[in-house]
């Protein structure tokens, strides 16, 4: 085994280790401290977005399904190009002019490892291609759910607050597919550079790590309606599970008195 083929083995397997590593930890982050994350934020406002919406479908009705129609289009535009992008890599796998051992690589310049870097990024666009598939998915199904008139078939409050977290949940479902799909598109970039070896690869894994963590990371806002982030790690957490209640979220912000209170 050469020296080249030797980073193939090591680097390689390490830079995609540190990737993975990364997500697990920003996975507990959202779970445990969902409002020191940018998904946890989105997802709890999502939620008054949409009790928002609902409070006056007459009203309000329009915006909403704008508004949605707007992330359908984004992730028909992700998943359009994802499947384009499938295609030109399965051409590249089965196209045998060309001697590709004259390409700028340093690393394992064989056909055998060129047919497994093609087969892992047509695996990674396949799976974006998929995820904004759900997301378009979601988004359509929350389109007409919406706009339900809730109030006018039943009087219960209970009811009308298990009606907007069913939608609720809907939307975020639509905005997790849509940020997975993404996540797999910012993936492709480590896999592209793997093609000219394993160095370029896996310093595009600590590079793109670096840059995830500021686009994932919210480190000074005012939380929802004028809340701020408390240091209190047991709160955050608390708050983090009330989120999976809208009711719970809404009243945890009536007593804090920064929202006018339901009449």
């Amino acid at each position: 085994m050469g020296e080249q083929q030797l980073l193939d083995y090591i680097l390689v397997p390490f830079g995609l280790l540190i990737m993975a590593a990364y997500h697990v930890w920003l996975l507990y982050r959202i779970v445990k401290h969902p409002t020191k994350t940018v998904i946890g934020v989105n997802a709890i406002n999502r939620r008054f977005w949409v009790q928002a919406m609902m409070e006056d479908a007459s009203k309000n009705g329009v915006l909403a399904v704008q508004t949605l129609r707007n992330n359908i289009m984004a992730s028909t535009l992700l998943a359009s190009t994802a499947i384009m992008l499938s295609s030109l890599i399965a051409v590249l796998m089965t196209s045998s002019d060309g001697d590709r051992s004259t390409w700028f690589t340093f690393g394992d310049r064989s056909d055998f490892f060129y047919s497994i870097k093609f087969f892992f990024i047509l695996v990674c666009f396949l799976v974006a291609f998929l995820l904004n598939v759900q997301s378009i998915r979601y988004y359509s199904h929350a389109g007409i759910l919406i706009n339900v008139p809730f109030k006018k078939m039943s009087e219960n409050v209970h009811h009308h607050q298990l009606t907007a977290e069913f939608v609720a949940r809907t939307v975020n479902r639509g905005s997790y597919f849509w940020s997975l799909g993404l996540r797999a598109f910012y993936f492709s970039f480590p896999l592209f550079l793997w093609i000219f070896g394993p160095i370029p690869m896996f310093l595009c894994c600590i590079v793109l790590i670096f840059l995830l963590y500021f686009l994932d990371v919210t480190f000074t806002f005012q939380f929802g309606l004028g809340v701020g982030v408390s240091k209190d790690h047991n709160q955050d957490e608390e708050l983090g599970r009330s989120a999976v209640d809208l009711g719970s979220v809404w009243e945890y912000y009536e007593e804090t008195a920064f929202v006018p209170r339901r009449s």
